[in-house]
């Protein structure tokens, strides 16, 4: 790849600008650059600059538009699950809590971007991932080890980014698809894109909902729905200036044990990108999102929404075959509700910067970041990775980086809990990795450890829980990924080995597993596309103790496509075929929170898929 090349690519697809998309199957019809796109994609959210897997020095997947139509998942997190390094737990099936851990770290330590905007309930600390509907997006990528030093706090286990569609120039492209299956599921879903004159345009709309499963024994069906709306709109100038929008939001209601939630999830954003020089593009990002929820419970009624506001200013310079980022940002997160936390508001400033030096066959790249917070004043984080091209197929790497998560406004400030002291939690991690990139296939190998100081936990005192920086962690661990395209199957494979050890106590953090591995095959027969996923993990606990262990579990999820006329199409998936009932999570009076068992769904869709 050429250097303007990489240049031009980068800077269109910083904040709300998504990265090149994948879109094709394997078929014996691909080109073998199709097959090497797949197979090394290129990943924006490592280094805010596109960089193939094998160039970036991280350990990162992507899933793109092919894999997550396939799989026409319910929620975004069913692809997520045992990637390399990442481990999921959820409340029950259909819209219920759940939590993202990356490489051992809480689910507050792994930040969720969609298009650059960052989504997360600012009291909790963790994004609502059960709320986003897998259709709204076309490219997943996750990023796994500290990125502080580009993304500020939180970013301690690595980074998820959700992109939407750009729309691509030329006619209008409507499709639309409706479906429906067990547990009284139905969903219907329609978009259009398309794009004239440097003019692109996404708009798509859908509705999800269900009768549910039983989350826990004994106390029936808990129903969940969902309506998302997204519209995207962008201009290009003939000078290569640029502005765009975004907007995306869900609502609906999710049940569970005791009551009901309203909930919204929002996101939106304005920029404008210009060609200062040849070699520098300046653009400025502006954007809100917001956690929103209105709860119904045994306990009474409450309100509590949170929102954050981002000024985001990036400038890319390019000398020669080396990149610089430099750049400033400034953030609140609000909150308000029926709850009247002692602070309602904190600000935070920050400036970052960061080189991309290619010395071939020798790459650097560095990074420093400095945050100035309300909360808990200033923190410097970085980074630093190394990598070493064996020969043309093999690539050596060592990173080391530092991160910190925030306190959430629930641990500070929260009435009769907040703990208005706190610390940020610290880390530094380290990490070894080697990837052999391949015609047609790859694998990749990476050995890492994470030591956290400062863990935020709960101390009961006199009867009454507070949180405090006391606990120290330890997180090492080592994952394998390898994929191949031969004869028409699409093949990827995961093995992962977790150890997160809570140092004061030598217990596992809870509500981790410790191995995990997942399989994905997909072939294409003509017309069908048939395919499968197998994913198993072994034990965890579901408390700091380790005295409620929830037994491990293997699953097998099935998927078939067909298309039958000219731009039509019909999807089958079957989850979980062997009907096994597991758990991931475990309620306050140590019930297990079930996972839905045997589930079929079916969908017809006219139109571009």
């Amino acid at each position: 790849m050429t250097t303007s090349l990489s240049f031009r690519w980068g800077l269109a697809s910083l904040c709300l600008g998504a990265s090149p998309l994948l879109h094709a199957a394997p078929s014996a019809a691909d080109t073998e650059t199709d097959v090497e796109q797949r197979l090394d994609p290129l990943v924006v959210s490592a280094t805010l600059a596109p960089r193939t897997a094998s160039q970036s020095l991280s350990s990162v997947s992507v899933i793109d538009e092919a894999s997550l139509r396939r799989q026409d998942p319910t929620d975004i997190t069913d692809v997520l699950r045992a990637q390399p390094g990442v481990d999921v737990s959820s409340n029950g099936a259909f819209g219920k809590t759940t939590s993202v851990y990356l490489r051992g770290t809480g689910s507050e330590s792994t930040p969720l971007l969609i298009d650059g905007i960052r989504l997360r309930s600012a009291t909790l600390g963790s994004p609502a991932w059960q709320f986003l509907d897998p259709r709204m997006f076309e490219r997943v990528e996750v990023v796994r080890g500290p990125r502080g030093s580009l993304y500020g706090a939180d970013a301690v286990g690595g980074v998820v980014q959700l992109f939407t569609p750009q729309g691509e120039l030329g006619d209008p492209e409507p499709s639309v698809t409706l479906g429906g299956g067990s547990h009284d599921s139905r969903r219907v879903t329609a978009s259009v894109t398309g794009g004239d004159d440097g003019t692109r345009y996404a708009v798509s709309a859908s509705h999800f909902g269900t009768e549910g499963a039983e989350v826990v024994e004994g106390e029936g069906d808990k129903g969940y729905d969902n309506t998302t709306g997204f519209a995207r709109l962008s201009h290009t100038f003939h000078s290569g200036a640029e502005v765009g929008l975004l907007a995306l939001r869900a609502r609906g209601n999710t049940e569970f044990v005791g009551g009901d939630t309203d909930y919204v999830q929002q996101v939106a954003g304005v920029y404008g990108e210009l060609p200062v020089t040849e070699a520098w593009r300046s653009r400025l990002t502006l954007s809100e999102s917001r956690d929103e929820s209105d709860n119904h419970d045994d306990f009474g009624d409450s309100v509590i929404d949170t929102r954050t506001r981002t000024a985001r200013w990036e400038n890319t310079v390019a000398v020669g075959p080396h990149e610089w980022i430099a750049g400033a940002e400034a953030s609140r997160d609000e909150v308000s509700g029926t709850t009247d936390y002692d602070e309602d508001s904190r600000d935070n400033v920050a400036v970052f910067t960061q080189a991309l030096l290619d010395f071939s066959p020798i790459s650097v790249q560095a990074g420093l970041r400095y945050d100035d917070n309300d909360a808990f004043d200033e923190e410097v984080t970085g980074n630093l990775a190394l990598g070493y091209a064996l020969d043309d197929h093999h690539t050596l790497r060592a990173s080391y980086g530092t991160a910190f998560r925030a306190p959430t406004f629930n641990e500070l400030y929260y009435p009769g809990y907040g703990n208005a002291d706190l610390d940020p939690e610290r880390s530094a991690s380290v990490e070894l990795g080697m990837r052999g990139q391949f015609e047609r296939g790859f694998w990749d190998l990476a050995l890492y450890q994470t030591d956290v100081e400062d863990m935020i936990a709960n101390v009961v005192f006199d009867g009454v829980s507070t949180p405090y920086n006391v606990d120290e962690a330890r997180i090492r661990g080592v994952e394998l990924s390898t994929g191949a395209e031969v004869l028409d199957w699409s093949l990827r494979a995961a093995l992962t080995y977790t150890d997160p050890e809570d140092q004061e106590t030598g217990n596992r953090l809870a509500h981790r597993a410790t191995r995990s591995l997942r399989f994905d095959a997909d072939r294409e027969l003509g017309d069908w596309t048939f395919g499968g996923s197998i994913i198993a993990q072994n034990h965890r606990y579901g408390d700091a103790d380790n005295d409620q262990r929830l037994s491990g579990y293997g699953i097998v999820n099935l998927r078939a496509g067909w298309r039958f006329a000219p731009h039509w199409s019909a999807r089958l998936t079957l989850e979980n075929v062997f009907d096994r009932e597991y758990a991931t999570a475990r309620d306050y009076q140590g019930r297990d929170y079930i996972d839905a068992g045997r589930a079929a769904f079916l969908s017809v869709s006219f139109g571009a898929q």
